[in-house]
């Protein structure tokens, strides 16, 4: 059983709130169209998922996690929007559509998660129609910079690194799509990569407060400790950097991602 760093803590779910198509898909966009049947695996609160099933409409839109705390926010969130998308509880190891079920299987900071990527994009190929797209985007963590330095900030990222570890996961994910693709057998391929970069003193805010969260109060804070990485006082200091970059005048932060569009 693979184990989500993050978890659905209300911190986290405050950054996953904030993703659409536009700043975390885009490199998928000018592939859709009308019509298109579409899976977005690892949907969360489901605003990518939204903003991809209006592109597709009136395709099919399902939405799938791992867990079903997330779901009924994403579902809200179809229902604002006016779009129709089901959302269910889903195993990307073992996913319940037929074969040749949708044209685009998408799967955004997934991957990084898993302790078998490549079984995951072998079962995502298998419910891919011939000459559909598998499209996945992951960050790699060991590239995330920012300025001022601040050792507290280097110490998250190791510690970060180390819990995922531990997990069994991959925090370096966006450098091994291409690699996790050709192990699968998947060859016809298109890798980019994209940044997020937070540097404006709203967003400063937003990704300081929203990580000095998940340093106390996360899946992440309880795993480090109970793996024994880190210290309450540990994860309050990691806190209170992340506050101080947040208040900096010159903060600046940018996370790289890799990209992989996948003809199947």
């Amino acid at each position: 059983m693979d184990t989500y760093t993050h978890g659905h803590a209300e911190p986290v779910l405050q950054s996953h709130r904030w993703r659409t198509a536009e700043n975390s898909a885009a490199y998928l966009l000018p592939s859709l169209r009308p019509g298109l049947d579409l899976l977005d695996i690892g949907c969360g609160p489901g605003t990518i998922t939204v903003d991809l099933a209006a592109r597709v409409a009136p395709g099919r839109t399902v939405g799938l996690d791992i867990s079903a705390d997330p779901l009924p926010e994403a579902r809200a969130a179809a229902e604002r929007a006016g779009v129709r998308v089901t959302f269910e509880v889903g195993d990307v190891y073992a996913l319940e559509a037929a074969d040749d079920s949708f044209d685009v299987v998408h799967a955004h900071q997934v991957l990084q998660h898993l302790t078998d990527p490549v079984s995951a994009l072998h079962e995502m190929a298998r419910v891919c129609r011939p000459g559909g797209l598998i499209a996945v985007r992951d960050v790699d963590y060991a590239a995330t910079t920012w300025f001022p330095e601040d050792p507290a900030l280097e110490g998250w990222l190791t510690l970060y690194r180390a819990v995922a570890s531990a997990n069994l996961a991959e925090p370096d994910a966006g450098r091994r799509l291409l690699s996790w693709a050709h192990a699968a057998g998947l060859r016809d391929t298109v890798a980019t990569a994209s940044t997020y970069c937070f540097a404006s003193p709203d967003d400063r805010q937003w990704w300081g407060r929203s990580w000095a969260g998940r340093a106390t109060a996360s899946a992440f804070a309880e795993q480090a400790q109970r793996y024994g990485l880190a210290t309450a006082a540990d994860l309050e200091e990691v806190a209170a950097a992340w506050l101080r970059w947040a208040g900096a005048d010159d903060g600046w932060l940018g996370m790289l991602h890799g990209e992989l569009l996948i003809r199947v």
